[in-house]
């Protein structure tokens, strides 16, 4: 059954002069900030935060807080079947990657691919799968097969050559934590990372990364006013060198500053005990403009689309597949 499809990996680069292609999710984040009267200046900005933060936290033998440069590139992942019919390709994940330029010595550094994390079917499981269970009582309600689909086209294109001869390391994915679980300071710190969180209980966003084989840990790195949800296989604190985590948490935290600015651009840092709320007044507004309403609209239209080009013309190949795929080991 694996295979039945294969996949292509195609990159763009994510520069001030960015436009987004025909198949690239419309509701990711580096493509919302290249639309509109001010893309360009929307990801100068962008860009210019993530470098300030990346130098911020790489500050030994860096005085001038100018040493290093990020370059990004969107990972764009295509399913390619090979069974008859319809549709014959589909556009599944996209991912971002980052290249760190030491601009002392010329030496270039690979970064950690992952970072946002961007999928068609994943806004088919959120934006028309749990509706449909909830009918029309509206009670959440989580399918038990819920993500299983998702989970293992990941893992399944992890474990493939096409990514394992493309990115040396597994990709780490950076996100903001829920805002409905609360989170408890620990004594534990690293030194990139920062001081560590954790929660009782798994949120939906946690869980369905699990179906991924991605586990989570939440950290608040130096300077920064709340915990990241970091997902990863392997050993988050002894798998990257520091560089890496940096690119990560630059790249990443100015995306959160943009887009959940009463979270992550707050006046205040998270305490012992901290609840993340959309809700908060205290806080600034960074100089981008971002429309959330529209980001959650846009879901919707391309979880449809997933449902019509994907979900329903192969459902069930999927369905077989999906079913004598090898069980996540922990």
């Amino acid at each position: 059954m694996a295979d039945d499809f294969t996949f292509k990996i195609t990159t763009t680069r994510f520069d001030e002069d960015y436009s987004p292609s025909e198949g690239s999710r419309i509701t990711t984040n580096f493509a919302n900030l290249a639309r509109g009267e001010h893309r360009q200046e929307n990801l100068r900005n962008a860009l210019t935060m993530m470098r300030r933060r990346f130098n911020d936290l790489a500050d030994w033998d860096n005085p001038d807080r100018d040493r290093y440069t990020l370059e990004l590139n969107i990972v764009s992942v295509q399913i390619q079947f090979t069974a008859e019919g319809t549709d014959q390709q589909f556009p599944l994940f996209e991912v971002l990657d980052i290249q760190i330029v030491d601009l002392l010595n010329g030496v270039r550094h690979q970064g950690i691919v992952g970072n946002n994390f961007s999928s068609y079917v994943r806004d088919f499981d959120f934006s028309v799968v749990l509706p449909a269970a909830a009918g029309d009582s509206g009670k959440p309600t989580v399918p038990e097969d819920f993500g299983d689909l998702h989970g293992k086209l990941f893992q399944h294109f992890l474990d493939s050559p096409e990514c394992q001869e493309r990115f040396p390391q597994p990709p780490v994915v950076c996100i903001s934590v829920s805002t409905s679980k609360t989170y408890q300071r620990t004594g534990n710190r690293h030194p990139v990372l920062g001081v560590e969180y954790q929660q009782d209980d798994f949120s939906l966003t946690d869980a369905y990364f699990a179906k991924m084989g991605l586990k989570v840990r939440y950290f608040m790195p130096r300077g920064s006013v709340a915990p990241l949800a970091f997902y990863f296989r392997g050993d988050l604190l002894n798998d990257y060198s520091n560089l890496q985590l940096i690119g990560t948490i630059s790249t990443m935290e100015t995306f959160q500053k943009i887009y959940r600015p009463e979270v992550y651009n707050a006046n205040s840092a998270a305490a012992v005990v901290y609840q993340p709320s959309l809700g908060e007044q205290d806080y600034s507004r960074t100089q981008i403009a971002y429309d959330r309403v529209e980001r959650s609209q846009l879901a919707i239209t391309q979880a449809k689309y997933t449902e019509e080009h994907f979900i329903t013309p192969h459902k069930d190949l999927l369905d077989q597949w999906t079913a004598n795929y090898p069980a996540l080991v922990n």
